[in-house]
């Protein structure tokens, strides 16, 4: 059975970090630049490895590859998903600017840029999530080798 309490905290967590990183960048007016979005990759791996090894602890002998890749994907859309709320209130709420000036570095025509933004932003969240989350697993699974004596 898969208990979502340890995956929901660590995207929640995660969000938080990805949302204080946003942040920080915006006090130096960093944020946008692409470039800088990078290491949310870096955050949210962090996340998702971190959930996945303390799943393992707890789990023990019962863990399986299914329930460490659900917890995966579990941290990270659920960082995704508030991380993109997070950035469609910031961009249209809060500094109401934000997507002006990054349009203007990318685009000419302002026009539908908000809803392209956003659903990029959310995609790569979970093309992230989902790579990520192979790739520890990847570490993380059970092995089907015999110990030799």
């Amino acid at each position: 059975m898969f208990r979502f309490a340890l995956p929901i905290r660590f995207g929640l967590a995660t969000s938080g970090s990805l949302i204080a990183y946003f942040l920080v960048l915006s006090l130096f007016d960093l944020h946008t630049n692409i470039f800088f979005s990078l290491f949310n990759g870096v955050i949210t791996g962090f996340g998702i490895y971190e959930a996945i090894k303390y799943y393992k602890l707890e789990m023990g002998e019962r863990f399986t590859y299914s329930a460490g890749f659900t917890a995966g994907l579990t941290v990270g859309f659920v960082a995704t998903l508030i991380f993109t709320l997070f950035f469609a209130i910031y961009s249209t709420e809060v500094n109401t600017e934000f997507l002006q000036n990054l349009s203007t570095t990318f685009f000419e025509d302002f026009e539908g840029f908000e809803a392209i933004v956003f659903f990029t932003v959310a995609i790569m969240g979970f093309a992230t999530t989902l790579a990520l989350t192979l790739t520890f697993m990847q570490l993380f699974k059970p092995s089907n080798t015999r110990k030799k004596i």
